[in-house]
């Protein structure tokens, strides 16, 4: 966890950097750098809160899974300040076209090779919290993204300090907000994946239920969902119609469960007269 704080206190000191610098020489790329930096901390705070609820936010009869997925919600609004910022982008690039301002480069130069390193160390800090969060995750990407968009930056600044171009920084402007884009979409389409309930892409459900229906004693296998709760944790619910055994039907499908790292699973075996045999929850 101190590692994001850290992460969050170094991109509020950049963010005020450059923001304070574009408006000072009236460059768009370094506005945009700083717009995609906002977002970067936006993210992260909010990554950071989400974190915190879904670990400590405890289950209630109104919520029975906690803020699990108070990070996915996170995820989604991450991806829709994603879209607004390219759009103010493209907005202010398509102003500016025949009436391009002149920036100067240096100044340009300085603060994007200090963007840029600034970048690469909370891009450093971030990588391990972002495998297990969907919201650190997004965050993480931004962060990505905006690294290259430093580089854009710099890329301007040296054109302009060496042929005097003055379309440089709407060209690189632009170019951050399509580099943008798809990241932002692509965070969205994740997140809204989980909230609609959508199973999980690497868990093929009709090859699980005949997995299922090999199960010695299984007869039928019917009401099967696979869901992902918040990234890193997929649940599954099933009844089976079974003539066997009931505890060794159902031992035998936490084990097809298990195999597909689906270990939050609750079975139902019944038999064939529509009769319970028994619940079972397996969890970790």
């Amino acid at each position: 966890m101190s590692r994001l704080v850290i992460a969050a206190v170094i991109l509020t000191v950049f963010f005020a950097v450059e923001l304070v610098t574009a408006l000072l020489i009236d460059s768009i790329a370094l506005l945009a750098d700083a717009g995609h930096m906002l977002t970067d901390l936006v993210a992260l705070s909010m990554g950071l809160t989400a974190v915190l609820l879904s670990r400590h936010g405890r289950p209630s009869s109104a919520r029975t899974y906690g803020w699990h997925r108070a990070e996915v919600f996170a995820a989604v609004a991450n991806a829709l300040l994603l879209l607004w910022v390219a759009g103010f982008i493209f907005y202010e690039a398509i102003r500016r076209l025949g009436d391009a301002p002149e920036v100067p480069g240096t100044p340009m130069i300085v603060v994007a090779l200090a963007g840029l390193v600034a970048n690469l160390v909370v891009v450093v800090l971030l990588r391990s919290h972002s495998e297990h969060s969907l919201a650190v995750k997004g965050a993480y990407l931004e962060v990505l993204a905006d690294t290259v968009s430093s580089v854009g930056v710099l890329i301007a600044g040296i054109v302009t300090v060496t042929t005097g171009w003055p379309y440089a920084d709407v060209v690189v402007a632009v170019l951050v907000a399509l580099w943008v884009l798809p990241r932002a979409f692509a965070l969205a389409g994740n997140a809204l994946r989980i909230l609609s309930e959508s199973s999980p892409r690497h868990i093929d459900v009709d090859e699980l239920q005949r997995a299922l229906e090999t199960v010695d004693g299984v007869t039928d296998v019917h009401d099967l969902h696979v869901w992902t709760l918040v990234p890193g944790k997929d649940m599954a619910t099933a009844h089976l119609t079974a003539t066997a055994d009931p505890a060794q039907v159902l031992a035998d499908a936490r084990e097809v469960f298990s195999a597909r790292g689906l270990h939050h699973s609750t079975v139902q075996v019944e038999s064939p007269d529509g009769a319970a045999g028994c619940r079972c929850a397996a969890e970790d």
